[in-house]
């Protein structure tokens, strides 16, 4: 029997041991799917508080509950570590880490390599590599196939490696792990084999592509759509601002139609840690092809205006009421990226907040998911929106958490900017839309 019969064996009978590098939000939701379905997972980070408290039986992310993750460490198939020797005793092992973009906007493969690293230390005969990481085309054959090969045994025969991408959606309640499909690509016939079968063992739907390369753009073009369409919308608000035409009531009376549109909305800019990152990496990588990613790089410039924008609807609806925005009360509503999740990770707000705060306005805010808010030298406490709201002379509403009270915000506020039309089905004059 040979390396990949041996471990396709283990893998459909659930007798391997599985490994997961990076237990974020990403990693650690697919490491408690794989022991729910009845395997050995380790999970590997450098953070001991993450380890300490997966081993406690907790959870740290939104998506898990600590009572599922308890009941798998209990049950012993589940367990953390920061002890990356244990890499030998595994059969699969799953790379989760981030991959940040530079000041520069060249992707930070610091991460990946570290890991991969750390995996060709105790790479042994009869192992699937999967990285998730979201990279630029070539990433996985150009970077990872070497540094695994160094130590003389060959890729589709020997061990197996993979690419799929994340496509985790924080906070979606209707689309979690389990049944997102799962893209996954091999440097070999044999390793997409392979990969498909892990998946299958744990997740709905695995859709197997020809190669690394294609699963590693399918992320991309997915982002990069949004990114795009999101920047046009947002191009399309500023058009519509200036030329008082509501905005949100044209781009519903547009999804009206059946066939031939999609809806997209306006915002304060985009955040978290895919849609505003990985369409640069698909820019960076045609830069090095000779060509150029002119949609990419003219809706980044426009969504990374989008704060300013905001800052001077702000600064506008306050001059209509006699104030400056210095020395203003300004109250935030909501501060992570998303409604919903406890995740600031290229938030707008952050930008909102540090163009507000140069402008010398002052400053307050409440978010229910994010109790403490730092950035740019500016330290701030979560508060009631209540008492906050009505000692404000504006209130900004940049993320529209659903526990958020608008009807009693209309009440006690004199003036909300509302950037996300949370307010869609109340008509105020107090009311400045973006």
């Amino acid at each position: 029997m040979n390396h990949l019969q041996q471990l396709a064996r283990k893998i459909t009978q659930h007798e391997q041991t599985s490994g997961v590098v990076g237990l974020g939000y990403v990693g650690f939701p697919l490491a408690v799917e794989y022991a729910a379905s009845g395997c050995t997972v380790i999970g590997f980070d450098i953070s001991a508080e993450k380890v300490a408290t997966i081993n406690r039986g907790e959870s740290y992310i939104q998506d898990v509950s600590s009572a599922k993750s308890a009941s798998l460490v209990a049950a012993g198939r589940l367990r953390a570590t920061t002890d990356f020797s244990e890499i030998a005793a595994v059969d699969t092992i799953n790379i989760c880490v981030p991959t940040p973009l530079r000041k520069t906007k060249d992707p930070d493969m610091s991460y990946v390599v570290a890991a991969t690293e750390e995996i060709s230390k105790h790479l042994h005969p009869g192992m699937l590599v999967i990285l998730e990481s979201t990279t630029y085309p070539g990433t996985t054959e150009e970077l990872l196939l070497p540094i695994l090969e160094r130590g003389g045994l060959r890729c589709g025969e020997d061990f197996f490696l993979c690419f799929s991408p994340e496509r985790i959606d924080p906070g979606n309640t209707m689309f979690q792990t389990r049944n997102i499909p799962k893209v996954v690509g091999g440097v070999t016939d044999a390793c997409t084999a392979l990969g498909r079968l892990f998946y299958e063992q744990a997740l709905d739907r695995v859709v197997p592509v020809s190669s690394t390369r294609v699963a590693e753009m399918v992320k991309l073009l997915e982002n990069t759509f949004r990114m795009i369409n999101i920047g046009m919308v947002n191009e399309l608000a500023i058009m519509c601002g200036r030329m008082g035409i509501n905005v949100w009531e044209v781009i519903d009376a547009a999804a009206t139609k059946p066939f031939g549109f999609m809806p997209f909305y306006p915002g304060p800019g985009l955040g978290g840690h895919c849609i505003p990152i990985d369409p640069f990496y698909l820019s960076w990588k045609s830069k090095q092809a000779g060509t150029e990613a002119r949609f990419i790089e003219l809706a980044g410039q426009i969504n990374a205006e989008m704060p300013r924008y905001v800052v001077n609807t702000v600064q506008d609806a306050l001059n209509r009421e006699g104030k400056a925005i210095k020395g203003s009360t300004i109250h935030i509503m909501g501060v992570s990226y998303k409604k919903n999740i406890d995740d600031v990770r290229e938030s707008p707000a952050l930008d909102v907040v540090h163009l507000l705060h140069t402008k010398g306005a002052l400053l307050s805010y409440s978010d229910p998911y994010v109790a403490e808010l730092w950035h740019e030298g500016i330290a701030l406490q979560a508060v009631d929106p209540s008492a906050a709201s009505e000692a404000a002379d504006c209130v900004v509403i940049v993320t529209d958490h659903d526990a958020f009270d608008y009807d009693r915000l209309l009440e006690s506020a004199k003036l909300i900017v509302d950037t996300r039309n949370a307010m869609r089905h109340r008509r105020s004059e107090k009311i400045v839309r973006l």
